[in-house]
This record gives structure tokens, sequence and C-alpha cells, in this order.
């Protein structure tokens, strides 16, 4: 069934300290405007379907922001649009439905992953596994970690979501790497609210190549290791290198 979200992305234009109350996929695209996204993109498939709608329909709220929309014809187009922010300190977002997707966007995301990015990238994924699942039985932890990526599960609640929206695109600016962040169908259409940040027009970021070790939001990053400064926390990022690529949160 055919979903308008024109009402909706109202909310998408509330300033610093408002209350935001809506579903999670309206969270999700509120951090992306907060975080300061030059460009997103992306094939519709569930559970994320329905953030290409709300972007679309809110096309004269982040146009006015600077935020270019690019609406792909698959998977593979879209993972290609991130190849911007490789030389250019731009930060930028796709989304589609995995696994079958990323199957599709494999190439593409090779050929991101290896050279590293300069400006923060996001993968949005709709991740449909388990009972009720609408496509095979597969998940995207393997792909993360073939390609040295972030992969970002977080806790089905709007807060911890858009943080996660927000400290994923300074980790891959930190380490140079993309980051795939994961919704399940409960993450995509939860409800509830946060408070909100002013959006941040898009521009390119200051780079600085020579870096070796960087502090973002309390996550002291380094080639080799990464620990959580801030106790207070439940969720934790886990190095590609590891066993698992999964950046789990606690339930």
């Amino acid at each position: 069934m055919e979903r308008s979200f024109k009402k909706e992305v109202q909310a998408l234009t509330l300033g610093e300290g408002e209350t935001f109350r809506g579903e999670g996929i309206l969270a999700v695209t509120k951090a992306l405007l907060q975080s300061g996204v030059s460009y997103v993109g992306g094939y519709q498939g569930a559970p994320v379907s329905h953030l290409l709608d709300v972007l679309v329909d809110a096309e004269d709220i982040i146009g006015d922001l600077g935020v270019h929309l690019e609406t792909c014809t698959n998977e593979a187009s879209a993972a290609a649009m991130l190849g911007a922010s490789i030389n250019y300190p731009l930060r930028g977002a796709v989304t589609w439905k995995s696994i079958v997707g990323t199957n599709v966007a494999a190439d593409a995301l090779s050929n991101l992953a290896s050279p590293g990015v300069v400006g923060g990238v996001m993968i949005i994924l709709g991740e449909d596994y388990g009972e009720g699942a609408s496509v095979i039985q597969e998940r995207s932890y393997a792909y993360a970690m073939k390609s040295s990526m972030w992969l970002i599960d977080p806790r089905p609640d709007l807060p911890t979501i858009v943080r996660m929206v927000e400290e994923g695109f300074e980790l891959s600016e930190a380490s140079r790497a993309p980051v795939m962040m994961e919704l399940r169908i409960r993450a995509c259409h939860v409800t509830g609210e946060f408070k909100t940040k002013a959006n941040r027009r898009a521009r390119a970021r200051t780079a600085s190549p020579g870096r070796r070790a960087s502090t973002m939001a309390g996550w002291r990053i380094r080639p080799s290791s990464i620990r959580r400064s801030d106790s207070r926390s439940r969720s934790a990022f886990r190095p590609p290198g590891n066993s698992s690529a999964r950046a789990s949160s606690t339930r």
C-alpha cells in the first residue's frame, strides 16, 4: 500500500531542543539532516522502503539545506554514489534492502572500502531475517567483515537510533571506512520521541589525511584498537578485524 509522508515530514524542520515524535524511519531522516549530510539516495526494498518515500516527500526541506537526492535504479548505482566521499570530504548516505540488495552492490562496496573515504559514509540496510522474513535467511555481517566495514545494530528506540547515525558518521570519518547500519522491521516502524538538534547545511568537511588517531563523542579510535570511554552507554562498536564485525547493542 502506498503511503504519503507529506504531513509527517514537517517534523524534520524542528530546531534545537524541540521534541520529535514519530516513526523510526522519520527519526533516521532527521538524524541525517542533523549530521550535515550532503547527498542521499538508494533503492527501495522492505523494511526500509519508506525511507526513500520520506526523502522524496521532504525534497523541498532537504533541498533548502543543500542536500542532493537521487532515487537510484538499483543497489549498485546507490553504492556507486558513495564514491563521491572517496576524494571529497562530503557526508553521504544511501539505503537498500539487505541481504539481496547488498549482493547487488557488492562490487561497488569493495571499490569503496578498499581506498577508504575522507567524508563520512553511511549505508542504511533494511535487515529482514527471522520469523516472518520475506527473503532468504542471510545477514550482512559477512559482507562487513569481508570489506572491513563497520556494522551498527542499534536498539529499536529512537534516541539510540539517532545517536548511532550521528556517531556513525564520525566513526566513518575517523577510521576512513564506510559504516553500515542495519534496521530491522521493529526499528523501522517503532514510534517514540527524542530531543532534536538543529539541521546542518550540507558542506565540505575539513579532512586531515595524516591523522592516525581521533576522538569522537567519547570513542577513542586507533589503527589496532577501539574502546568506549563513556561507560554510561550500553552500545558498543567492535572493530572490523575482530571475529565479529557487528556493532551490537545489549538488549
